[in-house]
């Protein structure tokens, strides 16, 4: 028989005792049901849990796991499923993915330990979203292949002189786009800070996370009242108005993954924390 662990999705307020309902039916991570872990019968905050596989989750099968992007993926979306169930109900601690405890009974002691300073949190948070900023640069790449002269070149011109023509002004249209990129961002700033109330820097997406054309150049989440959403996504996403060579891209509204203060993982002998 295949030993199970808990896995920790987020911790969220259910004063109205409407969670259970919305997590009926909805497959966790290994398809597994998903259920709540209180801090006695009657507390109001809450530990979204489900069991998945020990060997799964194993130090050695981790870290194998983490390389294998087809399993990512499906413990990712998993993991944001429930995250979202839950938002539409209430507002959420998304905790780090593949947060694992030993059993129920060590979640629920995490979360006596920590209900007071849950519960500040989630109320700091109420109706609240984070949105996602991330400006990217599109200036063309660098290519040795020299560019078709245009209609009014010096017909005389050499293929060296040619060559380091289209180089020179190929710099400086890359160069023109960076600047470019960083006025969008000062304008971003000036946007957001209308309307958010808190901003997080993250590192800047590149490989297999850098979808979409262009160069990822900020990766900001900022949190922001629901009353303001609407603006904030207008304001932001005019940000590189009259600008070529940059994008804005805005998502959202998402559960505050960036603002969420997660506790330590109680180690699993053998697993990840």
């Amino acid at each position: 028989m295949t030993e199970v662990i808990s896995y920790a999705y987020a911790v969220a307020r259910d004063a109205g005792g409407s969670l259970t309902e919305a997590l009926a039916g909805l497959p966790g991570v290994a398809d597994a049901p998903v259920h709540l872990v209180r801090a006695g019968e009657r507390g109001d905050v809450v530990v979204a849990v489900s069991p998945v596989p020990e060997e799964d989750f194993h130090e050695a099968a981790l870290r194998a796991n983490l390389e294998d992007l087809e399993w990512l993926e499906s413990v990712a979306r998993a993991h944001h499923r429930v995250i979202e169930a839950l938002a539409s109900r209430t507002t959420v601690l998304p905790l780090r993915l593949a947060t694992v405890y030993l059993d129920d009974e060590r979640v629920r002691r995490m979360l006596e330990a920590r209900q007071e300073a849950f519960a500040g949190r989630l109320a700091e948070l109420a109706a609240h979203t984070e949105w996602g900023v991330k400006i990217y640069v599109e200036a063309p790449a660098p290519t040795d292949r020299p560019a078709p002269p245009p209609a009014d070149a010096d017909a005389g011109l050499s293929p060296g002189r040619a060559y380091l023509s289209h180089r020179k002004a190929q710099r400086h249209a890359r160069e023109d786009a960076y600047r470019d990129a960083e006025e969008v961002a000062r304008r971003v700033e000036a946007a957001a800070r209308g309307h958010a109330v808190d901003r997080v820097q993250h590192r800047v997406q590149q490989g297999e996370l850098a979808r979409g054309p262009g160069e990822n150049v900020v990766n900001d989440a900022y949190l922001v009242p629901l009353g303001q959403a609407e603006r904030f996504r207008a304001d932001v996403s005019r940000a590189a108005e009259g600008l070529s060579g940059v994008r804005v891209e805005v998502t959202g509204p998402w559960a505050p993954y960036s603002f969420a203060t997660p506790p330590e993982t109680e180690p699993v002998p053998g697993a990840a924390p």
